[in-house]
């Protein structure tokens, strides 16, 4: 437990050092609370105080980072960019969205001009299946793509399969087809922004079927991409108008 904790702030801290805190407060939380547990099993008396002294430098650093966020959030200068490399694990859709993902989002708007084919709607069912899990709220989910003009029936046929889906979550999900989209981003109604430079199709194609990486995204190796997040409150303007 105490590498595991050791391990985890380690990566809190170079997160931390880079500014991308929303990323850097998820393992600090997460660390601490491996520490905390290691307070409780620890025997020793001196290791204990040792423990306890460095889990209380982290929860100062953690609230100090939520601090920031919350400041540049209120004054719409929050901003994260991170640069995903050619062949890295470890960007599913957990680790970059699932921190952004929360009881105050309502709303989801997907633009992605390339949900089209049989894998990319399957990326888009497992960023739907993450919201559905982690938003208690969530009423309505909207994609803004382009149509497939070889393989449209089928397109339109998976996208209504996800649509009736999620109706059984009471979940609204809306599909608008626009030939002139070429940005590719997801805006949250809590007034998070996640701009991804390939969209939801990071990754890399299996090399197998039965390999690490079929099923859970965070093994899956990726291709090279730019991850750009922040906040505006406006954004929640536009969501209840």
């Amino acid at each position: 437990m105490e590498s595991a904790a050791a391990s985890i702030l380690q990566r809190a801290v170079d997160m931390d050092k880079k500014e991308r805190y929303t990323m850097a407060l998820v393992l600090y939380q997460e660390g601490l609370q491996i520490l905390l547990d290691s307070v409780k099993e620890e025997k020793n008396p001196s290791k204990r105080e040792h423990f306890k002294e460095k889990a209380l430098q982290y929860m100062d650093r953690a609230e100090r980072i939520k601090a920031i966020i919350d400041q540049r959030k209120s004054v719409g200068k929050y901003r994260e960019v991170m640069e995903i490399e050619d062949g890295s694990t470890g960007h599913g859709y957990v680790s970059i969205f699932g921190r952004f993902l929360d009881h105050m989002v309502t709303d989801i708007i997907i633009e992605d001009p390339y949900v089209r084919a049989f894998h990319q709607c399957q990326n888009l069912v497992r960023l739907c299946e993450l919201a559905v899990q982690k938003c208690r709220s969530l009423s309505r989910i909207s994609l803004v793509t382009t149509c497939d003009p070889q393989d449209q029936q089928n397109q339109s046929e998976r996208l209504n399969q996800l649509k009736r889906s999620l109706e059984t979550r009471l979940v609204q999900f809306d599909v608008t087809y626009d030939s002139a989209l070429h940005d590719r981003r997801i805006r949250l109604s809590n007034g998070w922004v996640i701009k991804i430079g390939r969209g939801l199709d990071y990754f890399k194609a299996p090399q197998g079927k039965c390999v690490l990486g079929v099923f859970d995204l965070e093994l899956r190796p990726c291709l090279a991409t730019t991850v750009d997040v922040f906040h505006e409150s406006h954004v929640r303007q536009t969501f209840e108008t």
